[in-house]
């Protein structure tokens, strides 16, 4: 058995991955393309990869850079930094390379990988799926994976903070409670 390549090691520049895809393509290896924000890794993600990396033979997954997520997503997002995102990505065994990307979609970067296959979630119509024209032409193909039902991220970040807001009330009116007691006693 071999060793598991390490994380960090996974993660490449955009033409480093070229290199890397053109050579996997030399040896008739399939190469499997998509990304996501992945700021909170859950089970979705996770079963969503695996079912990614099954298609072909290398997966690449591209994560959005931290100012892509706040364009995306909004200001309060992601919660995790990107090259943590990147490193906890690439750390899953099915993922072969990671790449940051900064731009609004990630066309340019398929279009400069030309993959064999484009994947991304169930909620995409795949003629909406960036980069769809460019795998085509290149004779590549797009696939939708199912969606793992209950996993979100924002919905787990609703919950943590749905959380935090009932902690902090139990506090405060456990303070409040605390101090009544002591003004009582005090008397």
């Amino acid at each position: 058995m071999t060793a598991a390549k390490p994380a960090r090691r996974k993660i490449v520049t955009p033409r480093a991955l070229q290199t890397e895809v053109r050579a996997a393509h030399r040896r008739h290896r399939r190469v499997v393309f998509t990304n996501g924000c992945f700021d909170l890794i859950h089970v979705g993600h996770v079963r969503y990869l695996e079912r990614a990396k099954r298609l072909g033979d290398l997966l690449v997954v591209a994560v959005n850079t931290d100012r892509s997520v706040r364009r995306l997503k909004g200001p309060h997002r992601p919660i995790v930094p990107q090259a943590q995102r990147a490193e906890v990505v690439a750390a899953l065994g099915c993922v072969d390379y990671v790449v940051l990307f900064s731009t609004p979609t990630p066309r340019p970067l398929i279009a400069a990988v030309r993959p064999d296959i484009l994947v991304k979630g169930a909620d995409w119509a795949v003629d909406q799926i960036e980069g769809k024209a460019e795998v085509e032409t290149a004779g590549g193909r797009v696939r939708t994976i199912p969606l793992t039902k209950g996993s979100s991220t924002t919905k787990l970040i609703k919950k943590i903070r749905a959380l935090g807001r009932r902690a902090d009330e139990w506090r405060k009116g456990g303070l409040e409670k605390h101090n009544r007691i002591r003004e009582e006693n005090a008397d």
